[in-house]
């Protein structure tokens, strides 16, 4: 997770992963979409949940990007975002 704030004027957050299959990225997506819900927070917009590469889901402040590990490499958000702050993610109990 990488903080943007200040940086883009888009949103706060952008969370970037890795998925190994089309199921598992969209899963991802889904999960994030419920849990920001439970949370009073709605996604404004929803791209790529039916290709194999590149997964999105736009929740206003926090931007979740999934990815194929070949399209992870090609776009590297990870390098394109570099000034900003990684923000250690922690497991859920």
């Amino acid at each position: 997770m990488l903080d943007v704030r200040g940086i883009s004027p888009i949103a706060d957050y952008l969370v970037i992963a890795t998925g190994t299959s089309p199921r598992q990225m969209r899963t991802v997506c889904d999960e994030a979409a419920a849990l920001a819900e439970q949370h009073d927070y709605s996604a404004l917009s929803r791209a790529g949940l039916s290709g194999e590469t590149w997964m999105l889901i736009d929740l206003v402040d926090v931007v979740v990007h999934v990815f194929n590990q070949q399209a992870r490499l090609y776009y590297d958000l990870d390098g394109l975002w570099g000034d900003a702050q990684k923000v250690p993610l922690q497991p859920a109990d």
